[in-house]
């Protein structure tokens, strides 16, 4: 079992689903909704997640990208996109035990920040991993 909450805990998740991938975005939107250099999530079946709380929505792309924040403190909490559709990416960081996300690679690595240093060995993907391999 998997579970978090926004930074306020008004809005909490759970799911016991298996993830389906798990890594780090470097691409710019999700460095502009997180204000981070670079945001860590995982994707899970969207009909495994049971919420607590009430999310707001924020919609971009021309409606195929929706993305789910508490309305009270801000935190994001999902990135869904038309896409992917069976899946709902959620945010490492709203994880209650981070201990539970494991990395599988970088995605979006074609646009990471130049000043951020990473030394790790996982794999990188210049966008998502689709059917593309790794660049580095």
């Amino acid at each position: 079992m998997m579970r978090g909450q926004c930074f306020c805990g008004q809005v909490r998740w759970e799911t016991d689903a298996p993830v389906l991938w798990a890594g780090h975005c470097h691409c710019d939107s999700c460095r502009r909704a997180t204000s981070a250099p670079f945001t860590s999530f995982f994707g899970v079946a969207r009909d495994s997640v049971r919420w607590s709380g009430t999310l707001a929505d924020y919609v971009t792309s021309g409606g195929k990208v929706r993305r789910q924040f508490c309305p009270a403190c801000g935190t994001q909490l999902t990135y869904q996109s038309e896409a992917w559709p069976e899946e709902t990416h959620l945010y490492a960081a709203t994880l209650d035990d981070p201990a539970q996300f494991s990395p599988q690679a970088h995605y979006h690595w074609a646009e990471r920040l130049p000043w951020l240093a990473i030394a790790d060995d996982l794999p990188k993907f210049a966008a998502s991993a689709d059917g593309a391999e790794p660049v580095a």
